[in-house]
């Protein structure tokens, strides 16, 4: 057996251990009993998630990418990409939710027998804190929402870099639901290249959605004002935090009465494609995660896409996700219609 039948095994036995809610498929090829077991707590939630939902998992695939391989005498570390499709019934009402895994994994050989000793997600929900704080300016940060990774396109919005700070807004906007659920369509997957892509990009994209809603721009200049963004002039990196930051999104949706505003609502039920769900993994009061709504399932509750953890179509309490803890709160932002 080779290293790639290691590998695919692997796969394999990851894409059965959700099907049967039980990690018990991983055993025989994977030799981290600490993932094991961690795995064995995932999987379980979701299998609970499906079963709250009178769900019924049909079937799973996944489409399996090597990105980067380094070989050696005692073993093999390979990057790859997971490209997952889960498939459930509701009823009598099929549904789809597909997610992208990046995973480091390292296969060695004992006894002449290949298996995967250790894998690690190379992105992940359990992100770093989401402080509004100098260090965006610095490619040195501890703690960075935004690492940057690939470059943008400068002043995407030449008029509101040229008007100043928006005193009112003169005419109505109505959102556009449809056009920020085609752009969330568009770019899960893969990032938009005229804008920078940040190592936590979940509220970056939630951002880019409302935008291509029509949802205008709050131009201040000034990183802790207003929601807005107009790419880089040099190194000087040129949003507002409430851009890309996931606490400072959540704020600015709580407070803001003009532009870009919404209500909270107490019921995932009220919320509609192109609204937003804030996360806050510890119940701490600091929200750490943002989706987009998509779509709704066949008992009408929220589809989600979102970033770092790409994925479309998720169902959008994510008990399922490493992140997710028991004290785990919501806050859920139905988006003015005129703005």
């Amino acid at each position: 057996m080779s290293w790639k039948t290691a590998l695919y095994n692997y796969v394999h036995a990851k894409n059965q251990s959700e099907l049967e809610g039980s990690a018990a498929p991983l055993q025989a090829y994977l030799s981290d009993s600490a993932y094991v077991r961690k795995q064995e707590v995932r999987v379980r939630r979701l299998l609970e998630s499906f079963r709250d939902r009178d769900a019924k998992l049909v079937r799973g695939e996944t489409k399996l990418r090597l990105t980067g391989v380094r070989e050696s005498a005692h073993g093999v570390i390979a990057d790859i990409v997971l490209h997952r499709f889960i498939h459930y019934r509701i009823g009598s009402i099929d549904h789809m939710e597909e997610r992208i895994e990046p995973e480091r994994v390292v296969i060695d050989s004992a006894a002449d027998r290949w298996q995967v000793r250790s894998t690690e997600s190379l992105q992940g929900e359990q992100s770093l804190p989401n402080k509004p704080r100098s260090v965006f300016f610095s490619e040195q940060a501890d703690f960075v929402e935004g690492l940057r990774r690939a470059p943008s396109l400068p002043y995407i919005n030449h008029s509101i870099l040229n008007s100043g700070a928006q005193e009112f807004v003169p005419r109505k906007i109505i959102y556009n639901r449809d056009k920020a659920v085609q752009y969330a369509e568009t770019w899960w997957q893969t990032p938009n290249p005229k804008y920078e892509q940040f190592e936590v990009d979940c509220t970056n994209y939630v951002s880019q959605c409302l935008f291509a809603g029509g949802a205008p721009m709050d131009y201040t200049g000034k990183r802790d004002l207003g929601w807005w963004y107009a790419g880089k002039r040099g190194n000087q990196e040129l949003w507002s935090f409430s851009w890309a930051v996931a606490n400072s999104l959540q704020s600015f949706l709580a407070h803001s009465r003009k532009g870009l505003h919404g209500h909270e609502v107490h019921d995932p039920r009220e919320l509609q494609p192109g609204d937003t769900i804030c996360y806050d993994w510890d119940g701490d009061g600091r929200f750490q995660h943002n989706v987009i709504v998509t779509g709704k399932d066949a008992n009408g509750m929220p589809l989600v896409n979102a970033h770092t953890y790409n994925s479309r179509n998720r169902y959008w309490a994510y008990k399922d996700s490493p992140a997710w803890t028991e004290r785990t709160k919501y806050f859920f932002v139905r988006i003015a219609d005129e703005m």
